[in-house]
């Protein structure tokens, strides 16, 4: 299984960009999908996850994040409108996913870079 990540770039601040990943490989099913991202220097957090019919973002990004998903394509989006500075980081796609009836593990894209400036 692989998770691939797109649409990260530089971009003024009050943009927007769009952040898509593509899950390919031997899956069964696909359970969350989600966002996280990493500025240097601190941790990696959520943005975002999708799954079950809903979502759930952090409070940094309500309002201004939108997360969707298309599971014919096993691929999530993540829309972003009103990019500050402090947005800027590598964005991580990832996927709970189901390999087999009895295999399940979490997977991690290798990450987008997006950068704000001000």
């Amino acid at each position: 299984v692989q998770l691939v990540e797109s649409g990260g770039g530089l971009v003024q601040a009050g943009g927007s960009l769009r952040l898509f990943c593509v899950a390919s490989g031997s899956i069964l099913r696909i359970n969350v999908m989600g966002w996280y991202r990493q500025a240097p220097g601190k941790q990696r957090e959520l943005v975002a996850t999708i799954g079950g019919g809903s979502t759930n973002y952090a409070d940094s990004v309500k309002g201004r994040f939108t997360i969707s998903r298309d599971n014919a394509k096993n691929t999530v989006y993540l829309q972003m409108n009103s990019l500050q500075p402090e947005d800027t980081a590598v964005y991580y796609c990832n996927a709970v996913i189901w390999t087999s009836l009895t295999m399940r593990a979490d997977y991690w894209g290798q990450g987008t870079q997006v950068t704000v400036s001000s």
